[in-house]
């Protein structure tokens, strides 16, 4: 796939949607560009398993871009009218297509759709636990942490953590935002265009499909700006450094086959690692390039109680945060086992609330570096507590996979 996303004019703006549902994604994609346009479907993180088809595309006389009808008619195949997607039809989510479509991630860039009132309106995810959810815990699960307050991250972010950012898209339920980080891309060193969050950032689950539209903006409101500062605050002040759609996504087959809305459901599985393209093109740099760093992924953690300290990034969305300002928390980790088949999770004490969910976990490792070792999956519906899923094979398999799928290019 060497071509460029298609680039969709967005004609009127999108509502304020309510509260997001989250899932996770497995590799696959339609893409078009001013050059040419690719549709790519496969299945949960095999580099192999996938149909590829791709044409240059011809321009009119009028200098708009045409879709050949081959292509046209494979999206189709999908549900998606290319001209009537960029008017709004996206916003269809029937669920009997959207779970035909489910096996196909298809994310084509809508430019200026992501303008500073969606960003500033998009909700948390709502991955809240009540108590009945871990009646049935098996495994080792230590006591409840304290909670620990999370403190805002001084300004400018990008000075202070420059890989954190966060993640917009669409669902039917509305407008959503979740918490990433860029990390370092195997293929690519020093050019990554990598970013981890949760699989339930970028599909709804057993129940549904991919969602849509989804965006990564590094440093989102790099200067820490109260709501009431960002009132009418352009795009370009809420992302300094662009805005970058999916054009390829993964996670994993578990959390896309038992991941749930809430409570531990697919929550030790719950990860996904996204390919990015900047909306407006620009200078050919890489993210990792454009935000000046990448943290490497950690597959092999040590043990909980090995692990002194773990620092968790998000922007909290729901009560009383409002999602336009950075947080960290810092804690040593304790272990909770949703399921004694499924690996432990690490769970720390943290004020954080929804819309933090996919922000990154970084402990350092034996060589004093720091490393993502997680993401935030779930928490109370009270908050006083985060957990993530140890990443382990199935983490390194899904993040190979994007790696690889875009190594040659």
């Amino acid at each position: 796939m060497g071509s460029e996303p298609l680039l969709l004019t967005a004609r009127g703006k999108g509502g304020r949607g309510a509260r997001r549902r989250i899932t996770p994604v497995l590799a696959a994609v339609a893409l078009a560009s001013v050059l040419a346009l690719t549709a790519t479907g496969c299945g949960s993180g095999d580099p192999e398993a996938n149909g590829q088809a791709s044409a240059s595309s011809a321009s009119e006389g009028d200098g708009k871009i045409t879709i050949p009808d081959d292509i046209r008619d494979r999206l189709k195949k999908h549900g998606i009218d290319v001209d009537k997607w960029k008017d709004g039809a996206w916003k269809n989510w029937d669920r009997d297509d959207w779970l035909r479509e489910a096996q196909d991630y298809i994310n084509p860039i809508i430019q200026g759709l992501w303008d500073a009132d969606r960003m500033q309106g998009a909700e948390d995810p709502d991955r809240g636990v009540q108590n009945s959810d871990l009646s049935g815990d098996q495994g080792v699960t230590d006591p409840e942490p304290a909670p620990v307050d999370a403190k805002a991250v001084p300004p400018t972010y990008h000075d202070n953590v420059p890989e954190a950012g966060k993640v917009f898209f669409d669902s039917p339920e509305g407008t959503m935002v979740c918490s990433a980080t860029v990390v370092a891309d195997p293929a690519h060193p020093g050019r990554s265009n990598l970013v981890w969050t949760a699989g339930h950032c970028v599909h709804a689950g057993r129940s549904g499909g991919w969602y849509r539209n989804i965006a990564f903006v590094p440093s989102y409101n790099d200067q820490a700006l109260s709501a009431a500062e960002l009132a009418g605050a352009t795009q370009d002040e809420l992302a300094p450094y662009g805005v970058w759609w999916a054009d390829w996504a993964g996670t994993s087959d578990q959390w896309i086959a038992q991941g749930g809305p809430t409570g531990g459901q697919g929550a030790p599985y719950d990860f996904a690692v996204i390919h990015v393209t900047p909306e407006k093109g620009g200078s050919g740099k890489s993210l990792e390039e454009t935000v000046g760093s990448a943290l490497p992924v950690n597959f092999a953690a040590p043990a909980v109680p090995r692990v002194e300290s773990i620092t968790v990034d998000g922007y909290p969305a729901a009560a009383p945060f409002d999602g336009e300002t950075l947080y960290q928390c810092q804690d040593r980790p304790g272990r909770l086992s949703i399921n004694a088949s499924d690996p432990t999770m690490y769970r720390i004490g943290c004020t954080m609330t929804g819309g933090s969910s996919g922000g990154g976990w970084v402990a350092r490792g034996a060589d004093g570096e720091p490393a993502l070792v997680s993401n935030t999956s779930i928490g109370p519906v009270n908050a006083g507590w985060l957990a993530g899923p140890r990443l382990g094979e199935v983490g390194k398999g899904v993040y190979d996979s994007v790696s690889q799928k875009f190594a040659d290019q």
